[in-house]
């Protein structure tokens, strides 16, 4: 849901030539944001949205951000990943940056780890920073490391990069030539 801006009663402008309002109100501490908002968000561009309908079977790996509101079995690779609060994921998330308001039964790596109160994580936690709000379902170990996501398949370590495929020739193979065995002595007394 999006915040909704009013105009104060006592502005005079209106009109499309009036100006828009450059902020919002300041928001309690309490208060969550309703939107996905994560670090930088503008400057990655757009996140990745797995929508609430869709079930992915597999593995998901993503460069970018990632919002997961659907059901997801497998593994999930990312910079930054966002479990909604209906979401269901069953298997492990490395990220630099998770923010878990949905369910997870599975481990999670990331260097930022924000539980969020909405969030029901069964499994452990490896973090270089942990946040967990009040109300938060947690059943698991928390590890704190320096690099969580270090050696776990991300898309930017060289041990996950493909390894490359050999390049054949247009010519097939040219088999070693063919030498003859010396002849074995005969054992057959007549032929000798």
């Amino acid at each position: 849901m999006l915040p909704s801006f009013r105009k104060p009663e006592n502005d005079l402008q209106s009109g499309p030539g009036a100006p828009l309002p450059t902020s919002a109100p300041p928001s309690s501490l309490g208060a969550r944001p309703s939107a996905p908002l994560m670090r930088g968000t503008s400057e990655r561009g757009v996140a990745s949205v797995i929508g609430p309908e869709l079930l992915i079977t597999g593995n998901l790996i993503s460069k970018g951000e990632v919002q997961i509101e659907g059901e997801v079995q497998g593994d999930i690779h990312g910079s930054h990943i966002l479990v909604g609060e209906r979401a269901q994921i069953t298997g492990g998330i490395i990220a630099d940056e998770v923010v878990v308001r949905g369910h997870v039964m599975g481990s999670i790596r990331g260097k930022r780890v924000l539980l969020q109160t909405s969030s029901h994580v069964e499994g452990d936690v490896y973090h270089n920073t942990l946040a967990i709000e009040q109300g938060a379902f947690f059943e698991g170990k928390s590890r704190r490391t320096d690099d969580p996501t270090a050696g776990f398949g991300r898309f930017d370590h060289p041990s996950s990069a493909p390894a490359p495929v050999p390049q054949r020739s247009a010519a097939p193979p040219v088999p070693p030539p063919l030498t003859a065995a010396p002849a074995a002595p005969s054992l057959d007394p007549v032929t000798g």
